[in-house]
């Protein structure tokens, strides 16, 4: 097989619809939109939800029950080998993590997880640490303080 006798498989370009256009399109005069009515003015968005003016299901079913999910609490999560950055002996906080632009935002809080290595000796103070963490910075001769 050469360049030159490359050729696309069947099907696989098609000439552009070009609506509107009379003789021979099959999409002439209503240009396929039939007659009439609001889809077939152009600028139609029409919500999936529309029930034609129908009061919509989600409006007819009854709200019940509880949801927490207003009053969960969301921390802020570090993996531990972003905390090689800091020097020997440093105590790191949230507001130092915040201070060097390791954290964008605080939340409700702190926790460090167990991604990467420690290579440091640091004091580490944080809301939570997950199990892997807590392992690993033992493992590297730092301490941990939770807040």
């Amino acid at each position: 097989m050469k360049l030159h006798e490359l050729e696309r498989n069947p099907g696989a370009k098609t000439e552009r619809r070009r609506v509107g256009r009379g003789m021979g399109s099959g999409l002439g005069k209503t240009s396929g939109r039939g007659e009439k009515g609001q889809k077939a003015r152009s600028g139609v968005s029409i919500p999936a939800t529309f029930e034609g003016g129908q009061l919509p299901l989600y409006r007819r079913l009854p709200k019940r029950g509880f949801s927490n999910s207003d009053f969960k609490i969301r921390y802020a999560t570090i993996n531990v080998s972003d905390l090689n950055r800091f020097k020997d002996g440093t105590v790191v906080t949230p507001e130092l993590l915040k201070e060097t632009g390791v954290l964008k935002n605080q939340l409700d809080g702190v926790k460090i997880l167990g991604s990467g290595e420690l290579e440091k000796k640091l004091t580490i103070k944080a809301h939570k640490f997950s199990a892997s963490a807590v392992e690993k910075i033992e493992k590297s001769g730092s301490k941990i303080e939770v807040i």
